[in-house]
């Protein structure tokens, strides 16, 4: 009995875990459908490599960072400057809340995303993408995703 009670609930626990996690074709579609493909010049497998090199597809990631602002969610989008989280300084460029850039509605997320790259610098904000994506052959990205 205790050991069918202990798997059932690492069964819960893992399931739990995965649920953060978004499948990267199922990230495709839904910025896809969020016209992101051609958004201020970058593609889809753009942002697929910055989620992947900022969150590793996790939507419910928080980092602390060493000036005392958070970056949240799956883009790691700073509290100093995009949301606002009452445990730091913030400008809310994005008008938001920080834990709306963790749920699994990655709508807030998005929009906020775009604010961030119609501005200066575009998708070098992010010093991880500038790293691992940019100027590098990202299509692969896309392999074995369908967006219909």
């Amino acid at each position: 009995m205790r050991r069918t009670l202990l798997l059932s609930l690492v069964v819960c626990l893992v399931n739990i875990h995965q649920a953060e996690i978004i499948d990267r074709c199922a990230l495709a579609k839904l910025l896809h459908q969020e016209d992101m493909d051609g958004f201020e010049g970058y593609s889809l497998s753009d942002w697929l490599c910055l989620a992947f090199v900022e969150s590793n597809f996790n939507i419910s990631k928080v980092n602390e960072n060493a000036d005392g602002s958070f970056d949240y969610g799956i883009f790691q989008i700073n509290s100093h400057y995009w949301c606002t989280d009452h445990q730091s300084h913030s400008e809310n460029f994005g008008h938001l809340e920080c834990q709306e850039l963790l749920g699994p509605n990655l709508l807030s997320t998005i929009r906020c995303a775009k604010i961030i790259v119609s501005g200066t610098g575009g998708m070098k904000n992010w010093a991880a993408w500038r790293m691992h994506c940019s100027d590098r052959p990202l299509s692969s990205w896309m392999t074995g995703c369908c967006l219909g």
